[in-house]
């Protein structure tokens, strides 16, 4: 966090030296055609603007950091465990604004990586819920995002609910296996981070 602090610095600093030493150039722009002082301006604005981008990608990584030191990290993801109970809904919001998702494990690997996890973060918990539903269409499973899943983990004899089930649950019971599950019941859940 200190190395990051120390860059941001480092660059407004060399932005407010840079304008102090072009200040006598831009008196002599001023006796030049506008258009000039427009365009100095306008690069000016640009460097600020790309100085603002960096430093919220600083804090966005940053974010992500702290959440993987809270939850773990696999492969190109993190995981980070809920506090409470919610229903589907309010456990995708809860995620959304945490900055990642609910969980969707995309293979046999991720599966295995969320069951060592949950069952370290949420000892005692028998199901949670991932970021999979049929409320669309039935039986056409899409992640958060609305993309189809290509890769499906049903326990046996799932799924079962028909319309009046339409959120994926996530079994430790079952080894990982998925069941459909009515989305207002309230469960524990997992958030999903992306590592850029």
């Amino acid at each position: 966090m200190a190395k990051n602090g120390l860059v941001i610095c480092i660059l407004v600093a060399t932005l407010l030296l840079d304008q102090t030493n072009s200040y006598p150039s831009r008196m002599k722009a001023r006796k030049h055609s506008k258009r000039r002082v427009k365009e100095k301006d306008g690069d000016l604005k640009s460097q600020v603007e790309k100085l603002w981008r960096e430093v919220n990608a600083l804090k966005e990584m940053q974010a992500l950091q702290t959440v993987c030191l809270r939850g773990t990290k696999v492969h190109k993801k993190c995981y980070l465990a809920s506090e409470g109970l919610k229903h589907y809904h309010e456990a995708n919001e809860d995620c959304i604004s945490k900055g990642g998702t609910l969980a969707v494990p995309r293979n046999s690997d991720e599966i295995s990586a969320l069951r060592d996890y949950s069952k370290r973060s949420l000892p005692g918990v028998n199901d949670f819920w991932l970021g999979i539903n049929d409320m669309v269409t039935e039986g056409k499973f899409l992640d958060v995002h609305g993309f189809a899943v290509s890769f499906l983990n049903w326990d046996r004899a799932q799924p079962s609910g028909g319309k009046r089930e339409n959120c994926v649950l996530f079994s430790q019971s079952a080894q990982g296996k998925w069941s459909d599950e009515a989305c207002r019941s309230s469960k524990r859940y997992i958030c999903e981070f992306i590592i850029p």
